[in-house]
């Protein structure tokens, strides 16, 4: 049977000191509850309304529009309306023309969000690289991704999904819920093994794949996961959807991590994000991290994925 989306076990002296990267480690993903106070959640709410709200007619701040593409960079012809066929997301959240970034960049640096991200990174705030945030939202159409690793493209052979597999992943990648969201199906366990028959012979939304789980999360929790882990999302337009859509990286991911953090376009204007709603030590360590991401700024290369 496969393996429940539930939270690990609290520690105790018996127990792990380490329970949520045990849980990643062990099936490629980790549900914590209530990550957000209520106030939180409140607050976020209405910043992810407003930014929903103006980017379902017209572009207002990269959205993920409807498109066989389903993999960033999505190429849009110019002058044309990416929102024109709906979207299902929304792109840079701390950008500085966003008119709610200001609300949503203290969510991004957290501390009990990066409380948890050290321990899957077994770092420290120094290693820390500020990566990607964004929000997943409810589609103007049913809408599904098709079975994928972000990292890994769909011909691989077995031997290259594993020597892929096989090296340090350099980054933590979460979803945090404004609202009850069971749109992520994974294969819990597939991190960290070459696909089956049956996978690699399955259709791009086939359902019923052994081993499939859906990870009920309720307002305010959040999911750490593997970003090489069979996956796939399932968004339906009659249920109301915010969920942010965050990454954070090691510094020993450098090149490795550039492939797929430098493909969504963050570094052309990362240097302008204001970190200035921040309390001190969240704007020190926020400022480091960013320099951290411009020290990547000269890596040249094939994106991880083409849509």
């Amino acid at each position: 049977m496969a393996p429940s989306a539930t939270t690990p076990p609290p520690v105790t002296s018996k127990a792990s000191k380490t329970p949520y990267l045990d849980a990643l480690t062990r099936d490629g993903f980790v549900l914590i509850p209530s990550i957000l106070a209520p106030s939180e959640l409140e607050t976020l709410r209405a910043a992810a309304q407003e930014t929903t709200k103006s980017n379902r007619p017209r572009r207002q701040m990269a959205p993920r529009p409807h498109s066989p593409q389903t993999i960033p960079p999505w190429i849009i012809p110019e002058g044309e309306n990416p929102a024109a066929n709906g979207i299902w997301g929304i792109q840079f959240l701390m950008h500085p023309s966003l008119p709610n970034s200001k609300t949503f960049i203290p969510s991004y640096f957290n501390d009990k969000v990066v409380d948890v991200i050290k321990e899957l990174l077994t770092c420290e705030d120094e290693d820390l690289v500020m990566e990607l945030y964004n929000m997943l939202v409810r589609p103007d159409e049913d809408f599904e991704l098709v079975w994928h690793r972000d990292d890994i493209a769909a011909s691989a052979t077995a031997e290259e999904e594993l020597e892929r597999l096989n090296k340090p992943s350099f980054h933590a990648q979460w979803n945090l819920s404004l609202y009850d969201d069971s749109s992520l199906i994974v294969i819990p366990g597939s991190h960290v093994r070459a696909r089956t028959d049956i996978e690699r012979n399955a259709g791009p939304h086939e359902t019923g794949l052994p081993g499939e789980i859906k990870v009920h999360m309720k307002a305010g929790d959040v999911v750490f996961y593997n970003n090489n882990i069979l996956h796939r999302g399932a968004y339906s337009k009659d249920k109301e959807r915010m969920t942010l859509h965050g990454s954070m990286g090691h510094v020993g991911g450098s090149a490795l991590r550039a492939r797929n953090v430098l493909q969504h376009g963050i570094g052309e204007w990362v240097g302008e994000i204001d970190l200035s709603g921040l309390d001190e030590g969240q704007r020190e360590r926020a400022e480091r991290m960013r320099k951290r991401l411009v020290a990547m700024g000269g890596h040249t290369g094939e994106y991880s994925l083409t849509g």
